[in-house]
């Protein structure tokens, strides 16, 4: 990617809410994923296709502990996605500043 490049991964509207929401916790704090999707208010599978996405390009990290009814998924800001989000929250300041 070019350094003049918004990050795509990043830029897509849901994705970018997901990313926001987990900036803003403390760092390595996480959300269970009921939570998250409340917040952000996606359909369950809609949540998991950018969830994988993210997690995939190492943004965020999952923890699922125990299973049926009892199952708990957390979802979490890695360093990297971290970084990310700073690296495109600059640029865009940058492009908009160009206006």
């Amino acid at each position: 990617m070019a350094a003049e490049e918004l990050d795509p991964l990043i830029h897509a509207p849901a994705r970018l809410r997901i990313v926001a929401t987990l900036a803003a916790l403390p760092q390595d704090d996480t959300l269970s994923f009921t939570r998250l999707q409340e917040m952000i208010g996606l359909t369950p599978g809609n949540l998991i296709t950018h969830l994988r996405k993210l997690q995939d390009a190492g943004y965020i990290g999952t923890d699922k502990t125990g299973n049926g009814q009892s199952a708990r998924t957390t979802v979490a800001l890695t360093r990297r996605g971290r970084t990310a989000l700073e690296r495109y929250t600059t640029r865009l300041r940058e492009l908009l500043g160009e206006l």
